[in-house]
């Protein structure tokens, strides 16, 4: 998976490219708990995401968690599959999705 980086201010926005599975969640983890402090807008951008398993969900449900806290966190271009996986865990009821 890839991630880009990009921050203006208080604003982070990253880009997932690829899939979000076991093997990579945990680079999205340690991406996220370095990047946090001082963010009040977090902006997932999922267009390029082609996959997302529970391992994925579990850190995305911790950075909205988190951002609870500090700010506000919205998830953009979410494509069908990855929109399906949202509505079938619940998850749509608890992310900003847009």
């Amino acid at each position: 998976m890839d991630i880009r980086k990009t921050k203006e201010g208080a604003a982070l926005t990253l880009e997932l490219e690829g899939r979000l599975d076991t093997t990579t969640a945990p680079e999205l983890e340690a991406e996220l708990s370095g990047s946090l402090d001082g963010v009040t807008e977090l902006t997932l951008d999922m267009e390029k995401l082609a996959y997302l398993s529970s391992a994925g969900l579990r850190v995305i449900l911790g950075a909205q968690k988190r951002m609870n806290k500090q700010g506000k966190m919205t998830v953009r271009h979410v494509n069908e599959t990855i929109m399906e996986v949202f509505e079938v865990t619940g998850f749509v009821d608890i992310l900003n999705i847009e």
